[in-house]
């Protein structure tokens, strides 16, 4: 008997003989005492004074293992071996893992009116004419997970419909690969592509290379996406006469990346149109480079770029470069609400017989080694606003508020407060303590959790372990926690043994109208110190937990504002302090002011938590 099955074999003879019997705090006879959440609560026991309350909704993030599974699991993190048994892993502690694809075969003209996670590979090649529609494709699912490998190569006269494609979903990762290469005719029409997405990826990897006058439209691109990238890579290469309308691409996203690579590069009559790209977001970051570069007749034409964003950051590298009777027209150019970043580089640089022209250009641009001939700025505007009343739409109503709103009978819009991130628990600290968790470490992590290099969930991974190691800001204590243990113990050590942790009660009168019933101001309204702790997308549940220094933490009814009845309780945050927040905070854009002028308040939103000391020190 190897070691291993001879301490299963113990466990089990003690479980058997003594696990009836046990009790620990709250834990009831019939309960076996091995079990996480049983754990849990002899720790909470422990470590926090007698006289704190133990919240339902902590001790429900505790893992849902089986005592065996917990120690079996222990067992292969210990040896480096998780990923072995990854599928089993991620079902018995209820983790946020991608599924494997399963293949579809390639038919005849089919209509799709709801699907997800499949790999169609070779899908629609060498068809002719005909046309596939994906109607609420991935919609609404926790992972939407896609491939589309060389579908609709070599196809002739082929159509391909994708409606509310990947909307709704978390940690979309949607890849399309050799798409219609070497098409002839047809076209691809995606309309509500990753709209209202959280952690959208989509990407496009020589897609319509080498394909003559096949044309792809994309309307409401990302539109309300939250982080995530987009890329765009040798896309339209070598094409013949292949238009590309991107309509509403990003507008209302909060910080999304996209790339175009190599886009349009050496093609012949390109007709590229970008209407309302990245209007309306938050810190849009954009990456163009050798786009249509060596392109011949080509015209692409990009409005309301950036309108009426947030910062933001465009970078243009060999733009149109060495092209021959290209055109390129931007009008109203980053007309932003705050200084965003722009750099020209190369463009239009060697570009014959074509021109360039900026109409009401906004911010300070940088163009460096551009042509001097042929490129033309109408009208420069700067459109910063100075007095914060325009406000940008990507600042939710209610989202932040003043600390006199807290007051019974105020009305006030409530933001969206629903935790949208994939449901997921803590894992026990003997298996999280054996996980590696550093920027060092990425690819280790990559490789226990299944994520290919360049996929969505390696995009999360090095997100968050990117913030968690970010230093802290003026005054601030951080930590990243993926267990309930280690939760407890920065919030204990930040503010001692006697604590209270609190969350605001449910969702009710999310996005409504609500009316402020009683208040209370913990530890007397008077300003105190708090801890923090807000969710980070990652496989298992991580809490970005830090100290507050200076706030004043109050708890309230919520009465719905017709039946004046309570339908929530809830909790929020006042920073006394915001010196060390940057200008472009979204609370000064909805607020006006700016940092160190202004208390900021804020409610804790579903599953977010703020520890307190249970007592006026």
């Amino acid at each position: 008997m190897n070691n291993e099955a001879a301490f299963f074999l113990c466990f089990f003879c003690f479980v058997y003989f003594f696990g009836a019997e046990q009790t620990a705090g709250n834990v009831t006879t019939s309960e076996n005492p091995f079990t996480p959440k049983a754990s849990l609560i002899r720790y909470w026991n422990k470590h926090i004074n007698g006289d704190s309350p133990k919240p339902y909704f902590f001790l429900s993030k505790a893992s849902p293992m089986t005592a065996v599974d917990s120690t079996r699991f222990a067992s292969l993190a210990s040896r480096h071996a998780l990923h072995t048994r990854l599928s089993d892993f991620c079902s018995a502690a209820k983790l946020f893992c991608f599924p494997e694809l399963s293949a579809h075969s390639h038919g005849d003209d089919v209509s799709f009116a709801v699907y997800s996670r499949k790999n169609f590979t070779s899908y629609g090649s060498d068809r002719l004419s005909g046309a596939d529609s994906f109607k609420n494709y991935s919609g609404g699912d926790n992972i939407a997970v896609d491939s589309f490998r060389r579908y609709s190569r070599d196809s002739a006269g082929h159509d391909d419909g994708f409606s509310n494609y990947a909307g709704e979903v978390n940690a979309a990762d949607q890849s399309f690969n050799t798409y219609a290469t070497g098409s002839t005719g047809g076209s691809g029409d995606f309309v509500n592509y990753h709209t209202n997405a959280n952690e959208p990826n989509g990407r496009f990897t020589s897609y319509s290379d080498k394909a003559n006058g096949r044309s792809q439209s994309f309307t409401t691109y990302s539109e309300n996406a939250n982080a995530g990238a987009q890329t765009f890579t040798s896309y339209s290469k070598n094409g013949n006469g292949a238009p590309n309308g991107f309509s509403g691409y990003g507008s209302g996203s909060n910080v999304v990346k996209s790339g175009f690579t190599g886009y349009g590069e050496t093609a012949n009559g390109a007709n590229d149109t970008f209407t309302s790209y990245g209007g309306n977001g938050n810190i849009p970051v954009s990456d163009f480079k050798k786009y249509g570069e060596g392109g011949n007749g080509a015209v692409y034409g990009f409005k309301s770029y950036r309108d009426q964003s947030n910062i933001g950051a465009d970078s243009f590298s060999s733009y149109a470069k060495n092209s021959n009777n290209e055109k390129v027209n931007f009008v109203n150019y980053g007309k932003s609400f705050n200084l965003g970043s722009d750099n020209f580089t190369g463009y239009g640089q060697g570009n014959i017989g074509g021109n360039v022209s900026f109409k009401t250009y906004g911010q300070g641009p940088s163009f460096k080694e551009y042509t001097k001939n042929g490129v033309v700025f109408a009208r420069y505007s700067n459109n910063v606003s100075s007095t914060g009343k325009t406000v940008n739409k990507w600042v939710e109503p209610g989202k932040f508020f003043r600390e006199s709103m807290l007051k019974e009978g105020t009305v006030m819009q409530m933001p969206d407060i629903r935790d949208k991130m994939p449901k997921r628990t803590f894992l026990p600290r003997t298996i999280v303590s054996n996980l590696p968790f550093s920027s060092s470490e990425t690819g280790e992590i990559r490789r226990i959790f299944g994520a290919g290099e360049n996929s969505s969930m390696a995009g999360i991974i090095s997100s968050a372990v990117s913030e968690c190691e970010r230093a802290p800001s003026h005054g601030e204590t951080k930590r990243c926690v993926g267990s309930a243990e280690d939760m407890i113990d920065f919030a204990t050590s930040v503010l001692g043994r006697s604590v209270m942790v609190r969350t605001t009660e449910n969702v009710a009168g999310s996005k409504k109208k609500i009316v402020v019933g009683k208040v209370k101001g913990i530890n007397g309204g008077d300003v105190t110190r708090a801890v923090s702790c807000h969710q980070s997308m990652y496989p298992y549940l991580l809490y970005y937990c830090h100290s507050v220094p200076r706030v004043r933490v109050y708890e309230t009814d919520l009465l719905d504002p017709e039946s004046v009845e309570k339908i929530n309780h809830g909790i929020a945050i006042c920073h006394i302090d915001t010196s060390a927040w940057s200008p472009s905070h979204g609370a000064f854009l909805t607020l006006g002011s700016g940092p160190g002028r202004i208390e900021v308040c804020h409610w804790i939103f579903e599953n977010d938590m703020t520890w307190t000391s249970s007592t006026v020190e």
